[in-house]
């Protein structure tokens, strides 16, 4: 095991640009060593922008390269089972981008096999590792709301309108499991389980309100069966009520909230953008202790902000607080990252919540 993590990186678009590049650059734990993408001129630019060593043509080229480490998948969804895959049988430690694969049993299987072979193994479920949702976290299990009466959580976001660019024209197929309710409930319930606990019972209804998709370029239209709406109620396993509503396409965006509330007070999580935002979210509160009986910013300790570069986005400095707590489980036995075992526990959670709509 080298003491600088080794990193190839699968995928040159813009979320790899934009997050994956950045936040490991500005992490001394790891290096970047090459890169791949669909085609090798891709590769090529993004290694020369970059300054990374190695740049191939066929994600199987990196896997190969004996001077990896880290595989890390940041491709398309349909792509991650056969590339993630493919870097387990290879014996590397490999991060995926959630969602892990487009159907729940794959990635079960991924992860039987990553723990069959002893790899180590990351999804990229980082909200949960963001300052202020730690902070949150350790409020709550230190007892600042008391015991859990209710969790309640919106998140509303313009993605996923039903006219989008032919470039991300492969998201209208259902089937590749890239919309609102897997890309956005993934990542906010698995927030929402960390602050409040899993849902034990629940009922969802599950609507898609754009049945039909157009390609801004050319205007052609597909019928969409893609959930882009979806309300949820339910039980808490540790105790408590929760509900949830998720909404894309938004003309104006109501970004996200979270309100938990206790038999000793409350605790309130906001932030205009749900995603790729430029600021941590806003935490406030009340209790028994408070000054006033309202709600009142409450900043974030010092402690929780440890990444070397404060000055990335606030969703890729996210990122990298993922990435960190990998090197820290890598050398300290910890078990902060987020693995394909919270994979696999929102798959299932996503599974719930489809069926329960159907039943209804």
């Amino acid at each position: 095991m080298s003491e600088v993590i080794r990193v190839g990186l699968i995928g040159a678009g813009g979320w790899s640009t934009y997050g994956h590049l950045p936040a490991l650059r500005s992490l001394p734990e790891f290096e970047v060593v090459a890169v791949s993408a669909r085609r090798e001129e891709s590769a090529k630019r993004a290694a020369e922008k970059f300054g990374i060593p190695r740049a191939y043509g066929t994600p199987q080229e990196l896997i190969d390269d004996p001077g990896i480490d880290l595989v890390a998948v940041v491709t398309p969804s349909p792509q991650h089972a056969p590339y993630v895959k493919a870097a387990i049988e290879a014996g590397k430690d490999v991060y995926s981008e959630w969602p892990l694969t487009t159907r729940t049993a794959d990635s079960e299987e991924l992860l039987a096999l990553a723990e069959a072979r002893g790899v180590r193994h990351i999804v990229g479920l980082q909200r949960r590792l963001g300052p202020a949702a730690r902070y949150a976290r350790d409020l709550i299990a230190r007892g600042y709301v008391g015991d859990v009466r209710a969790a309640r959580m919106s998140v509303g976001v313009d993605a996923f309108t039903p006219t989008m660019p032919g470039a991300v024209a492969w998201t209208f197929d259902v089937d590749n499991y890239t919309h609102v309710l897997s890309i956005y409930g993934g990542h906010f319930l698995d927030v929402l389980s960390q602050l409040a606990g899993p849902p034990k019972d629940l009922t969802a209804v599950v609507e898609t309100q754009f049945p039909e998709l157009t390609v801004e370029e050319t205007g052609e239209t597909f019928p969409s069966a893609k959930p882009d709406a979806a309300m949820v109620i339910g039980t808490l396993a540790r105790g408590g009520l929760f509900s949830v509503q998720l909404e894309g396409g938004q003309k104006f965006p109501t970004g996200l909230q979270i309100d938990i509330t206790g038999t000793e007070g409350v605790l309130r999580l906001t932030n205009e953008r749900a995603f790729q935002n430029t600021e941590d979210n806003t935490v406030q509160g009340v209790n028994g202790d408070s000054a006033t009986p309202s709600l009142a910013v409450l900043p974030v300790p010092e402690e929780y902000r440890s990444l070397p570069d404060s000055s990335l986005d606030e969703s890729v400095q996210d990122l990298a607080h993922l990435y960190a707590a990998f090197a820290r489980d890598r050398t300290d036995g910890t078990t902060d990252a987020t693995t394909f075992a919270d994979a696999v526990d929102q798959h299932r959670l996503i599974d719930r919540i489809q069926q329960s709509s159907l039943r209804a």
